[in-house]
């Protein structure tokens, strides 16, 4: 079972990763991929100086990631630049990972991009951690430290809530508490292990 887990930034996706690894889920974690393919050394992080120069990087070798995120962060050109290296480095490694879990395994791949980059039709079910767009802003600014204008601006540069609820085979909605979010979770997976077991209306939501 391929799995496809995304949601907007601070919708609460890396707490539900946690919980899904946690209730033995094979988690694959896009963010943590695109972090080995540019680690130094890596053929990816010589592509990004090649495209971006020697200003992307730390004095110790590393990539400067706020160096290369003011950079790109407001060009799209300079966007699917860097897209184009990351990307498919982070999809050969996911497939590695995949082919060496079980058979069995429900493998779920944490996808901040998923529906911008258009992989939604490439799993067999699709998870999107969902919260109201106002909730967002407040999590942005009170957990995180940004204002209203740089979390709205995060928030436009991905897809829209819209469009990633079109694309959700189950929707997780992260408005409750924890164990509020963990219930809604447990109720999800038993559904994805045994499809005939649990009611999809009870496993939080389908499309």
């Amino acid at each position: 079972m391929r799995v496809g887990l995304t949601g907007g930034v601070a919708s609460g996706k890396s707490t539900v990763s946690t919980i899904l690894a946690e209730l033995g889920a094979v988690v694959i974690d896009a963010d943590q991929l695109a972090r080995e393919v540019v680690a130094p050394g890596s053929d990816g992080l010589r592509l990004v100086v090649e495209e971006f120069g020697p200003a992307v990087l730390t004095p110790d070798g590393e990539l400067d990631r706020p160096a290369l995120g003011a950079l790109v962060f407001a060009d799209t050109e300079r966007r699917r630049a860097l897209e184009a290296i990351i990307h498919p480095r982070v999809r050969q490694r996911a497939a590695e990972l995949e082919a060496a879990a079980s058979p069995d395994a429900v493998v779920v791949h944490d996808i901040p991009l998923l529906v911008e980059t258009g992989q939604a039709d490439a799993f067999d079910a699709v998870l999107v951690v969902d919260v109201p767009v106002e909730l967002q802003l407040d999590r942005m600014v009170e957990l995180r430290g940004a204002t209203r204008e740089e979390a709205q601006a995060r928030i436009d540069a991905q897809a829209s809530r819209e469009q990633r609820l079109a694309a959700a085979t189950y929707v997780i909605d992260n408005t409750g508490d924890l164990d509020a979010l963990r219930a809604r979770v447990t109720a999800v997976l038993a559904q994805l292990r045994d499809p005939s077991g649990v009611e999809q209306g009870a496993a939080g939501g389908g499309r």
